[in-house]
């Protein structure tokens, strides 16, 4: 993902040793981000009891990362295209390190949540990167095969997450989560700068838009800090009304100065497309419905039907499996019928299956309570991402076409940050109440209902505001996306964050 179409390509072709090593070298990079964000989830109960935390704190656990992540994903791609991929990527891997180690190392909940929101950043840094990377150092002929290896590779990485966090969790402690990530970073370091060509785009002019990325992540702090803390210090609390204040103020001076600014870090005009914006909207709810509830999914398995951090990851494999093996056939479907049939269908399956973890209880039985939610929300998934992502890019116009995958991405964050902030408040599940069995099973099924609505909604704005092509060939100046491949780089592939929102 690249703030701008990316500049002239060196010319690598997939089948030759330097093309591979790009590829490995940024499947490798992006995974860390994404493994990372998929084992934070399964350790939140194992985080909280260490650190006697409330949900507001783990909830701060999460956001903190992705109130950094989409407040800066933006600016992490324009910086690339001006200062050189390979570099910023490089900044990011590193940077994304050293807060791992803050985090693995941290004493108490604020150090933790500092390194988490610093972590953040380097994500920032590194996720769009690699996907740029791609699409600048191959052969045009060659793009796609690289894009879709790496978004397969990543995919199977990202499968390992869960499966090698809980046994990391329950074998020795959570810390290890962050720790894992120093080696592959040092390993991802090396083979960048050896095999990695750098490359830049020399259309870009013009300073990188900081003040409009203050503003948004100003307004994205002050809305979630609101709603997290609403349930302990009350509607009329100082604390909350300004929260509110401030994040409403940031994003008017945001719109503000995104409507002046000679170069905008989001030109506003793409909106214009109903086509996009709609599909914007559903990428909004559909993904706020996902992280929402896989936020709380672990929690509930582990706390209330006694599983183990292990047990608990290995169980939320079942989604990325189908998505996986699936998500190639449902883009090719999309490519040959339309997006409107799958994008109308499938978010209200994604609800079907949420509201399915309704009969996850005491018992926990795997077979008969957990794996149909799985199955079900999996198959929504694989029927929503590719025609979802593929239409949000080929909506936009085609000088817009790395802005039009930024933004989608970005909204995809920014229903996560949301959902992981709000959600537990909707359904009760405040201060300590997710030690206490009987009071979380309770929240849980209200969330997981709250959920699956959101998800539904989506596929109703679908039916009502998406339209299929007239034609299969595309116009002038219209990106068409590989069907192999998924444009977003977060959940479903990235599952259990809530951030972390399907990796490609």
């Amino acid at each position: 993902m690249t703030t701008e179409p990316p500049g002239p390509s060196p010319g690598l072709l997939y089948d030759t040793k330097a093309g591979r090593w790009v590829v490995a070298v940024t499947v490798l990079g992006s995974a860390i981000a994404a493994i990372d964000s998929t084992v934070v989830g399964i350790a939140l109960p194992a985080i909280g009891q260490d650190f006697h935390l409330s949900v507001s704190a783990l909830q701060w656990v999460v956001t903190a990362y992705l109130l950094a992540l989409a407040g800066l994903l933006l600016v992490g791609g324009a910086l690339g295209d001006r200062f050189g991929r390979r570099r910023v990527f490089v900044l990011g891997v590193i940077t994304f390190a050293l807060t791992s180690l803050v985090c693995a190392l941290a004493p108490n909940a604020d150090v933790l949540i500092t390194g988490r929101a610093l972590q953040g950043v380097g994500a920032a840094l590194l996720t769009p990167g690699s996907l740029a990377i791609l699409r600048a150092s191959f052969a045009s002929g060659d793009q796609g095969r690289a894009i879709g290896a790496w978004s397969g590779l990543g995919g199977v990485a990202t499968a390992i997450g869960p499966f090698l966090g809980g046994f990391l969790i329950s074998a020795v402690s959570w810390r290890l989560i962050f720790l894992i990530n120093l080696p592959i970073a040092a390993v991802v370091v090396v083979m960048a700068w050896r095999h990695v060509p750098e490359t830049t785009d020399p259309t870009v002019s013009g300073r990188v838009d900081l003040l409009g990325a203050a503003l948004v992540s100003i307004g994205l702090i002050g809305l979630t800090m609101g709603i997290i803390d609403e349930p302990g210090d009350g509607w009329g609390s100082t604390t909350v009304v300004g929260a509110f204040i401030v994040g409403a103020l940031a994003f008017g001076a945001f719109l503000a100065r995104e409507s002046r600014a000679a170069h905008p870090i989001l030109p506003l005009g793409i909106f214009r497309s109903t086509q996009f914006s709609a599909t914007n909207l559903v990428t909004f709810l559909v993904y706020a419905a996902l992280s929402g509830a896989l936020f709380l999914l672990p929690i509930q398995l582990e706390q209330v039907s006694g599983y183990s951090p292990l047990e608990a990851g290995i169980s939320l494999l079942p989604l990325t499996v189908i998505m996986l093996v699936f998500s190639a056939r449902s883009g090719a479907l999309a490519s040959r019928i339309g997006p409107r049939l799958q994008m109308s269908v499938g978010p209200v399956v994604v609800g079907a299956g949420m509201v399915l973890l309704r009969r996850v209880g005491v018992s926990g039985d795997y077979l008969s309570e957990v794996l149909p939610a799985m199955l079900v929300l999996g198959a929504g998934l694989a029927l929503t991402v590719a025609p979802l992502t593929t239409t949000a890019l080929s909506s936009a116009p085609g000088d817009h076409a790395g802005v039009a995958s930024a933004v989608n991405n970005d909204v995809a964050r920014a229903g996560g940050l949301v959902a992981v902030a709000l959600l537990p408040v909707l359904a009760g599940i405040t201060g300590a109440s997710y030690l206490h069995p009987l009071q979380l099973e309770a929240g849980f099924r209200t969330a997981v209902v709250i959920a699956g609505l959101a998800a539904a909604a989506g596929g109703v704005l679908s039916a009502l505001f998406i339209s299929d092509p007239r034609s299969r060939t595309p116009g002038p100046g219209v990106l068409v996306p590989s069907s192999s491949h998924c444009g977003l780089e977060a959940p479903p592939l990235a599952l259990a964050t809530a951030g972390t929102t399907p990796a490609a």
